[in-house]
């Protein structure tokens, strides 16, 4: 199980704890995550809209440019930059003179994309590639009594396969949560959008839309929210203090990269854990299973 691995710019600002547990985790289970060298910004959430899509996809062809040598499917962890590469790459393969057009865009850097990858989403892969027996088999310390809401988001199932999964009711995170041991609660809005990144032009409509998807995994029992988004995991952890002063709330719901958990469950070193980035606390939720600051 070896990959052409895509970080992306959310895993060394806002999303570090997302790399600081992904790469443990996968090295657990047998994964080989060979990072893209000198990849950049595919350009998710805002360039396109400001330099144009065939700008902003040459920009994120040429992450593609530089993994095709080795032959590896490009493994992506983060949701936007998913959507980004998977819907680039597809048009790679699919649009001819936008293929044409790219590679003599991309010839100015020395570069050439023949469109031979496969794009992979980390869900994905981990159902279909390790398998739920192997997250499984792999638990050193059982989540049992956690209660945890999957928060899938709204753009990680819109270019995966339906097959995969149903995209609108999607089981995927919680099969990976009950495999940890954990209970995945009912959550009806685990697929609603967060906000995205209206946090500046227009927070009250990120403030109404988080707070929706806060109270659905509440009413629903959760301890806490795990999410392979980088910008749903921003949007609902960093401003439920200010969702609070807003809207005179009372939210206090941890919300955490699912491999943060799996790293917990795994019971990797507490670094791979990375529970002291996130800004509401875990560890009331975790402190019956003998995790404490």
């Amino acid at each position: 199980m070896r990959y052409s691995f895509y970080p992306g710019c959310s895993m060394e600002g806002t999303a570090v704890p997302y790399r600081k547990s992904v790469e443990p985790v996968a090295e657990a289970l047998g994964m080989e995550l060979e990072e893209i060298p000198d990849w950049n910004c595919c350009g998710a959430t805002v360039a396109s809209g400001v330099v144009g899509d065939y700008t902003q996809q040459v920009v994120a062809a040429r992450n593609f440019a530089l993994a095709e040598p080795r032959g590896l499917d490009v493994l992506v962890a983060c949701s936007s930059c998913f959507l980004s590469l998977a819907l680039t790459n597809k048009r790679f393969q699919e649009d001819a003179d936008f293929h044409r057009a790219a590679n003599e865009a991309l010839a100015a850097a020395g570069l050439k994309y023949n469109g031979t990858l496969k794009v992979r989403q980390i869900l994905e892969v981990m159902v279909n590639d390790v398998g739920i027996e192997r997250i499984r088999a792999r638990v050193k310390r059982p989540l049992t009594g956690l209660k945890v809401a999957g928060y899938v988001g709204c753009q990680t199932m819109r270019t995966l396969p339906w097959e995969f999964d149903d995209p609108e009711h999607p089981v995927v995170l919680d099969r990976i949560i009950e495999a940890l041991g954990a209970t995945a609660t009912p959550f009806p809005m685990k697929t609603r959008c967060c906000g995205s990144s209206q946090t500046l032009p227009a927070e009250k409509i990120l403030m109404g839309a988080s707070r929706e998807i806060l109270e659905s995994a509440a009413e629903g029992g959760a301890q806490m929210i795990v999410t392979p988004c980088p910008m749903c995991q921003l949007n609902l952890d960093s401003y439920q203090g200010r969702m609070n002063q807003l809207l005179q709330t009372s939210f206090a719901m941890p919300v955490l990269f699912f491999t943060q958990l799996m790293a917990i469950a795994f019971d990797l070193p507490p670094e791979s854990w990375a529970l002291k980035y996130n800004i509401v606390s875990p560890f009331q939720a975790l402190a019956p299973l003998g995790i404490n600051r």
